[in-house]
C-alpha cells in the first residue's frame, strides 16, 4: 500500500490523523460476506475503480454500517461526500487510484473493544463483583440469559433479542476470559475452534463435495462427525451418536435432537402415517394404564412420539410448546382481569363463567 497517499488523503480532507486505521484494497471485499475490520477505526479503501466494484463494497459494508453512513469519495484533489446506500450511485468518477474513507461506526462497536471492557471489568482496578466470578458461579446467569434470549425470539421483539443477544455474548466473554488468566484457552482459539469447525463441517460451501437437499447436508454432517470421532481416538470411537447432546437441554428439545439424530442415519418411520398411527396406539396405552408408575411411563411415551410428530411437520416441539404457554398466560390474564373489572375473585367463579372470559380472548386474536 501507498503510504504517501494516506497522508495526501488525510492533507487533502483536512483530517488528523487517527491513531488507528485499517487500510485495504478495495478489491478484497468484491468476493466478501463481512466486513473483514473493526469498525470502531476509520477504513480508507484503496482501488475503488468502478461502479460495479462499488456497489459490492456497499453491500459488504451495510452489514455493518447503517446505509445513512456518511463516506467520502477521493479521487486526486476531488472529494465527494455520499451516503454510504447511495455509494455507487453517485456522479463520481471511478478510477484506479480513486479512494473511499469510511468514518469510524463509533466507540464500543468492535469486538476487540468489547473484548477490552471485559477484561478491564476482571482487572485489578476491575468490577469486585466480576473478579470474583468462575466458570461455575457464571452457569446459573448463562441459563438464565439463554431463556431471556429465548423469550425475546418467542416474542418475535427485535429489540428484546439485540438485547438479549448483547447478554448472552457478555457471558461467553466473561467465561473466555476467565479461561484466558487460568491458562485453559483465549477467546482467539474459541473462535478458531468454531471457525475450523464450520469449514470442515461444510464442504458442500467451502470444498468440492455436492448435496441436494438439507437432508443431505443433515447426512453429510453426521458423516465428517462420525469420521471426527474416529480421529479423536478410542474415547471419542466409544461415544455414541445421541452422547454429543446435552443432557441439561430442555425434555421436549432433548427428544427432538434424539429423533433428528437418528433420523439422519435412517433410523425413522418412512412416512408420517406411521408417526401418526403411533400417536393412536400411545394414546390407548395412556387411557389402559393402571397406575402412576405406569401413567408415568405412557405419558413419557406420548410426549416422545408428539415430539417425532412435530418434527415430521418441520415444527420445532419446544418453540411450539412455549408458544402455547405464552398464548395460555394472555388468555388466562385477559380472564383475570375480567374477573377484577366486576369486583370479583376468581375462585368464586364457575368454570362457565371463567369460560365465556376465555372464549372472548380468543376472538380478540390472543
Amino acid at each position: 500500500m501507498d503510504f504517501e497517499l494516506v497522508s495526501r488523503v488525510f492533507e487533502m480532507l483536512r483530517l488528523t490523523s487517527p491513531s488507528r486505521l485499517t487500510l485495504i484494497d478495495a478489491r478484497t471485499l468484491s468476493s466478501a460476506h463481512y466486513p473483514p475490520f473493526p469498525p470502531d477505526a476509520p477504513a480508507l479503501l484503496v482501488g475503488l475503480d468502478s461502479p460495479e466494484l462499488a456497489l459490492q463494497v456497499k453491500n459488504v459494508l451495510q452489514v455493518i454500517y447503517p446505509k445513512e453512513h456518511e463516506v467520502i469519495l477521493v479521487e486526486g484533489q476531488r472529494s465527494k461526500v455520499a451516503q454510504l446506500d447511495d455509494l455507487q450511485l453517485s456522479t463520481f468518477d471511478f478510477f484506479p487510484s480513486t479512494c473511499l474513507y469510511l468514518p469510524s461506526l463509533g466507540e464500543g462497536t468492535s469486538f476487540e473493544a468489547f473484548g477490552e471492557i471485559v477484561a478491564h471489568l476482571r482487572a485489578p482496578d476491575g468490577c469486585p463483583w466480576d473478579k470474583k466470578q468462575t466458570h461455575q458461579t457464571l452457569r446459573t446467569h448463562l441459563l438464565e440469559e439463554s431463556y431471556e434470549t429465548l423469550t425475546a425470539m418467542d416474542e418475535n421483539d427485535s429489540h428484546g433479542m439485540r438485547e438479549e443477544f448483547g447478554d448472552l455474548l457478555l457471558q461467553i466473554m466473561l467465561n473466555a476470559q476467565i479461561a484466558t488468566e487460568t491458562d485453559e484457552f483465549t477467546m482467539a482459539q474459541v473462535v478458531k475452534g468454531i471457525y475450523d469447525k464450520i469449514v470442515r463441517r461444510h464442504p458442500h460451501v467451502f470444498g468440492n463435495v455436492e448435496v441436494d437437499s438439507v437432508d443431505g447436508v443433515l447426512q453429510n454432517w453426521e458423516k465428517l462427525k462420525e469420521k471426527e470421532r474416529k480421529e479423536n481416538g478410542k474415547a471419542e470411537q466409544e461415544k455414541g451418536l445421541l452422547d454429543g447432546i446435552p443432557s441439561a437441554l430442555p425434555a421436549l428439545t432433548q427428544a427432538q435432537e434424539y429423533q433428528d439424530r437418528a433420523a439422519r442415519v435412517g433410523f425413522d418411520w418412512p412416512e408420517v402415517g406411521g408417526v401418526l398411527d403411533k400417536v393412536r396406539e400411545e394414546i390407548e396405552e395412556v387411557k389402559n394404564a393402571q397406575n402412576l408408575e405406569e401413567v408415568t411411563s405412557e405419558l413419557g411415551d406420548l410426549f416422545f412420539v408428539l415430539v417425532n410428530l412435530a418434527r415430521w411437520r418441520k415444527v420445532d416441539a419446544e418453540s411450539a410448546l412455549r408458544g402455547t404457554n405464552l398464548k395460555f398466560k394472555k388468555r388466562f390474564g385477559f380472564v383475570e382481569q375480567g374477573a377484577k373489572k366486576q369486583g370479583r375473585n376468581l375462585s368464586d367463579m364457575t368454570l362457565e363463567e371463567m369460560d365465556a372470559f376465555w372464549n372472548e380472548a380468543k376472538k380478540l386474536g390472543m
